[in-house]
Protein backbone atom coordinates (compact mmCIF):
# COMPACT_ATOMS: atom_id res chain seq x y z
CA UNK A 1 0.00 0.00 0.00
CA UNK A 2 2.86 2.69 0.75
CA UNK A 3 5.17 1.74 -2.08
CA UNK A 4 1.80 2.45 -4.32
CA UNK A 5 1.52 5.70 -2.58
CA UNK A 6 4.96 6.94 -3.13
CA UNK A 7 4.66 5.76 -6.82
CA UNK A 8 1.89 7.63 -7.41
CA UNK A 9 1.40 10.63 -4.61
CA UNK A 10 4.49 11.87 -5.05
CA UNK A 11 4.70 12.00 -9.51
CA UNK A 12 1.19 13.38 -8.97
CA UNK A 13 2.28 16.53 -7.30
CA UNK A 14 5.00 17.06 -9.49
CA UNK A 15 2.79 16.95 -12.68
CA UNK A 16 0.21 18.73 -11.78
CA UNK A 17 2.84 21.43 -10.67
CA UNK A 18 4.44 21.44 -13.61
CA UNK A 19 1.08 21.40 -15.94
CA UNK A 20 0.27 24.34 -14.21
CA UNK A 21 3.65 26.36 -14.24
CA UNK A 22 2.82 26.02 -18.29
CA UNK A 23 -0.39 26.95 -17.83
CA UNK A 24 0.10 30.44 -15.55
CA UNK A 25 4.39 30.25 -16.21
CA UNK A 26 7.57 30.39 -14.12
CA UNK A 27 6.25 32.58 -11.52
CA UNK A 28 3.71 30.72 -10.59
CA UNK A 29 6.47 27.53 -10.24
CA UNK A 30 8.32 29.13 -8.68
CA UNK A 31 6.10 30.18 -5.93
CA UNK A 32 4.69 26.54 -6.02
CA UNK A 33 8.16 25.00 -5.57
CA UNK A 34 8.15 26.12 -1.72
CA UNK A 35 5.40 23.43 -1.06
CA UNK A 36 6.98 20.53 0.45
CA UNK A 37 6.15 18.40 -2.67
CA UNK A 38 8.56 16.06 -2.39
CA UNK A 39 10.12 15.91 1.33
CA UNK A 40 6.28 16.29 2.50
CA UNK A 41 5.74 12.73 1.08
CA UNK A 42 9.11 11.31 2.67
CA UNK A 43 8.22 12.64 5.92
CA UNK A 44 4.93 10.87 5.83
CA UNK A 45 5.89 7.71 4.82
CA UNK A 46 8.40 7.83 7.38
CA UNK A 47 5.76 8.42 10.07
CA UNK A 48 3.81 5.74 8.52
CA UNK A 49 6.43 3.25 8.29
CA UNK A 50 9.21 4.47 11.39
CA UNK A 51 6.51 6.29 13.95
CA UNK A 52 5.99 9.63 14.90
CA UNK A 53 8.90 10.52 16.80
CA UNK A 54 11.49 9.35 13.71
CA UNK A 55 9.29 11.56 11.53
CA UNK A 56 9.27 14.53 14.10
CA UNK A 57 13.05 14.20 14.12
CA UNK A 58 13.12 14.37 10.49
CA UNK A 59 11.08 17.33 10.21
CA UNK A 60 13.19 18.75 12.78
CA UNK A 61 16.16 18.25 10.04
CA UNK A 62 14.25 18.91 6.91
CA UNK A 63 14.04 22.98 8.26
CA UNK A 64 17.78 22.59 8.68
CA UNK A 65 18.23 21.19 5.30
CA UNK A 66 16.62 24.32 3.96
CA UNK A 67 19.70 26.41 4.72
CA UNK A 68 21.24 24.08 2.91
CA UNK A 69 18.65 24.80 -0.43
CA UNK A 70 19.34 28.45 0.17
CA UNK A 71 23.13 27.81 -0.03
CA UNK A 72 21.76 25.84 -3.58
CA UNK A 73 19.83 28.69 -4.97
CA UNK A 74 22.34 32.07 -3.48
CA UNK A 75 25.54 30.06 -5.66
CA UNK A 76 23.46 29.24 -8.45
CA UNK A 77 21.88 32.64 -8.82
CA UNK A 78 25.17 34.47 -8.37
CA UNK A 79 27.04 32.02 -10.64
CA UNK A 80 24.42 31.42 -13.77
CA UNK A 81 24.84 35.04 -15.21
CA UNK A 82 28.56 33.61 -15.93
CA UNK A 83 28.52 30.19 -16.63
CA UNK A 84 26.50 28.27 -17.82
CA UNK A 85 23.94 25.44 -16.71
CA UNK A 86 25.76 22.55 -15.98
CA UNK A 87 28.38 24.55 -14.42
CA UNK A 88 25.70 26.26 -12.34
CA UNK A 89 24.13 22.98 -11.38
CA UNK A 90 27.22 21.63 -10.03
CA UNK A 91 28.41 24.80 -8.25
CA UNK A 92 25.11 24.69 -6.31
CA UNK A 93 25.08 21.51 -5.62
CA UNK A 94 28.33 21.62 -4.18
CA UNK A 95 26.95 24.83 -1.84
CA UNK A 96 24.06 22.49 -0.96
CA UNK A 97 26.08 19.43 0.65
CA UNK A 98 28.68 21.27 1.92
CA UNK A 99 25.72 23.08 3.98
CA UNK A 100 24.60 19.79 4.66
CA UNK A 101 27.88 18.41 5.98
CA UNK A 102 27.75 21.41 8.30
CA UNK A 103 24.76 21.81 9.47
CA UNK A 104 24.56 17.72 9.77
CA UNK A 105 26.88 18.07 13.11
CA UNK A 106 24.65 21.15 14.60
CA UNK A 107 21.55 20.14 17.31
CA UNK A 108 19.47 22.78 18.08
CA UNK A 109 16.12 23.14 19.31
CA UNK A 110 13.12 23.01 17.11
CA UNK A 111 12.15 26.85 17.81
CA UNK A 112 16.14 27.44 17.37
CA UNK A 113 15.88 25.58 14.03
CA UNK A 114 13.20 27.30 12.50
CA UNK A 115 14.58 30.80 13.30
CA UNK A 116 17.74 29.97 12.10
CA UNK A 117 16.48 28.79 8.52
CA UNK A 118 14.06 32.15 8.19
CA UNK A 119 16.85 34.25 9.13
CA UNK A 120 19.09 32.06 6.09
CA UNK A 121 16.11 32.88 3.66
CA UNK A 122 16.09 36.63 4.38
CA UNK A 123 19.85 36.68 3.89
CA UNK A 124 19.74 34.76 0.92
CA UNK A 125 17.13 37.25 -0.69
CA UNK A 126 19.54 40.57 0.47
CA UNK A 127 22.53 38.73 -0.97
CA UNK A 128 20.69 37.83 -4.23
CA UNK A 129 21.72 39.80 -7.86
CA UNK A 130 20.03 42.51 -8.74
CA UNK A 131 19.34 41.59 -12.38
CA UNK A 132 17.56 44.14 -14.67
CA UNK A 133 13.86 43.03 -15.78
CA UNK A 134 12.88 41.28 -18.07
CA UNK A 135 9.99 38.60 -19.29
CA UNK A 136 10.09 34.88 -18.53
CA UNK A 137 8.58 33.20 -21.58
CA UNK A 138 10.02 29.95 -22.02
CA UNK A 139 7.84 27.11 -21.05
CA UNK A 140 9.20 23.10 -20.68
CA UNK A 141 8.76 20.71 -23.26
CA UNK A 142 5.44 18.17 -21.99
CA UNK A 143 8.25 15.55 -22.36
CA UNK A 144 10.55 17.33 -19.88
CA UNK A 145 7.28 17.00 -17.45
CA UNK A 146 7.72 13.17 -17.18
CA UNK A 147 11.64 13.58 -16.69
CA UNK A 148 10.59 15.80 -13.45
CA UNK A 149 7.95 13.41 -12.16
CA UNK A 150 10.15 10.29 -12.88
CA UNK A 151 13.42 12.16 -10.55
CA UNK A 152 11.01 13.10 -7.72
CA UNK A 153 9.55 9.55 -7.30
CA UNK A 154 13.26 7.99 -7.85
CA UNK A 155 14.37 10.53 -4.80
CA UNK A 156 11.45 9.60 -2.52
CA UNK A 157 11.97 5.98 -2.67
CA UNK A 158 15.31 6.21 -2.44
CA UNK A 159 15.05 8.65 0.69
CA UNK A 160 12.83 6.43 2.29
CA UNK A 161 14.33 3.36 1.53
CA UNK A 162 17.77 4.33 2.89
CA UNK A 163 16.10 6.13 6.27
CA UNK A 164 17.34 3.21 8.50
CA UNK A 165 20.87 3.47 7.78
CA UNK A 166 20.66 7.69 7.60
CA UNK A 167 19.02 8.26 10.48
CA UNK A 168 16.09 10.59 11.36
CA UNK A 169 18.52 13.92 11.07
CA UNK A 170 20.09 13.29 8.13
CA UNK A 171 16.63 12.13 6.02
CA UNK A 172 15.81 15.26 7.05
CA UNK A 173 18.37 17.45 5.82
CA UNK A 174 19.07 15.54 2.99
CA UNK A 175 14.77 15.46 1.90
CA UNK A 176 14.51 18.83 0.31
CA UNK A 177 17.39 18.31 -2.08
CA UNK A 178 16.51 21.20 -4.76
CA UNK A 179 15.93 17.94 -7.50
CA UNK A 180 12.73 20.28 -8.78
CA UNK A 181 14.70 23.53 -8.42
CA UNK A 182 17.69 21.73 -10.36
CA UNK A 183 15.25 21.05 -13.36
CA UNK A 184 13.77 24.78 -13.41
CA UNK A 185 16.63 26.89 -13.00
CA UNK A 186 18.40 25.06 -15.93
CA UNK A 187 15.71 24.75 -18.45
CA UNK A 188 15.24 28.22 -17.80
CA UNK A 189 18.90 29.21 -18.13
CA UNK A 190 19.25 27.45 -21.22
CA UNK A 191 16.04 29.00 -22.64
CA UNK A 192 16.11 32.53 -21.23
CA UNK A 193 19.74 33.16 -19.85
CA UNK A 194 21.60 33.26 -16.60
CA UNK A 195 19.13 35.98 -15.33
CA UNK A 196 16.03 34.98 -15.93
CA UNK A 197 17.27 31.82 -13.44
CA UNK A 198 18.50 33.76 -11.13
CA UNK A 199 14.77 35.93 -11.32
CA UNK A 200 13.01 32.40 -11.10
CA UNK A 201 15.69 30.84 -7.83
CA UNK A 202 14.75 34.00 -6.03
CA UNK A 203 10.90 33.01 -6.23
CA UNK A 204 11.74 29.14 -4.88
CA UNK A 205 13.40 31.20 -1.99
CA UNK A 206 10.57 33.34 -1.41
CA UNK A 207 8.12 30.26 -1.74
CA UNK A 208 10.19 28.51 0.59
CA UNK A 209 9.66 30.34 3.88
CA UNK A 210 6.35 28.11 3.44
CA UNK A 211 8.50 24.89 3.41
CA UNK A 212 10.14 25.87 6.92
CA UNK A 213 6.57 26.91 8.61
CA UNK A 214 5.10 23.90 7.46
CA UNK A 215 7.95 21.40 8.89
CA UNK A 216 7.96 23.37 12.26
CA UNK A 217 4.20 23.25 12.89
CA UNK A 218 4.44 18.97 11.90
CA UNK A 219 7.52 18.93 13.88
CA UNK A 220 5.93 19.85 17.01
CA UNK A 221 2.05 18.72 16.45
CA UNK A 222 3.62 14.90 15.03
CA UNK A 223 4.73 14.63 19.17
CA UNK A 224 1.11 15.71 20.28
CA UNK A 225 -1.81 14.51 17.55
CA UNK A 226 -2.22 11.63 15.34
CA UNK A 227 -0.66 11.46 11.88
CA UNK A 228 -3.49 12.61 9.78
CA UNK A 229 -4.33 15.85 12.02
CA UNK A 230 -0.15 16.69 12.55
CA UNK A 231 -0.35 16.90 8.86
CA UNK A 232 -3.86 18.27 8.66
CA UNK A 233 -2.65 21.98 10.79
CA UNK A 234 0.82 21.95 9.42
CA UNK A 235 -0.61 21.95 5.44
CA UNK A 236 -3.26 24.80 7.27
CA UNK A 237 -0.42 26.81 8.21
CA UNK A 238 1.19 26.14 5.17
CA UNK A 239 -1.78 26.88 2.48
CA UNK A 240 -2.34 30.42 4.69
CA UNK A 241 1.47 31.60 4.19
CA UNK A 242 1.88 30.46 0.78
CA UNK A 243 -1.56 32.46 -0.10
CA UNK A 244 0.14 35.48 1.18
CA UNK A 245 3.32 34.92 -0.83
CA UNK A 246 1.50 34.84 -3.78
CA UNK A 247 -0.45 38.36 -3.20
CA UNK A 248 3.34 39.38 -3.02
CA UNK A 249 4.73 37.58 -6.16
CA UNK A 250 2.04 38.87 -7.87
CA UNK A 251 1.85 42.45 -6.30
CA UNK A 252 3.16 45.83 -8.15
CA UNK A 253 6.43 45.30 -6.65
CA UNK A 254 6.96 40.95 -7.51
CA UNK A 255 4.70 40.79 -10.49
CA UNK A 256 6.97 38.17 -12.13
CA UNK A 257 9.02 37.14 -10.04
CA UNK A 258 11.13 39.72 -8.60
CA UNK A 259 10.74 41.57 -11.37
CA UNK A 260 8.88 44.85 -10.47
CA UNK A 261 6.49 46.65 -12.78
CA UNK A 262 8.04 49.91 -12.44
CA UNK A 263 10.29 50.99 -15.13
CA UNK A 264 13.22 50.82 -12.95
CA UNK A 265 16.00 48.53 -14.67
CA UNK A 266 16.99 46.53 -11.77
CA UNK A 267 15.38 45.02 -9.02
CA UNK A 268 14.92 46.65 -5.54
Amino acid sequence: MLLALKLTLTPLFIGLVSLAGRRWGPAITGWLVGLPLTSGPVIFFLAMERGEPFAAAASKGAIMGLISVAAFCLVYGRVCTRLGWMASTCAGWGAYLAATLVFVRVSLSLPTTYLAAVASLFLTLALFPRTPAGPIAAKAPRSEIFIRMAAATVLVLGLTGMAAWLGPSLTGLIAPFPVYSTILAAFTQRAEGGEAAARLLRGVVLGSFTFALFFFVLAGALTRFSIASAFGLASLAAMLLHGCLLFRITSRKYSAIGRPNSQSPSEP
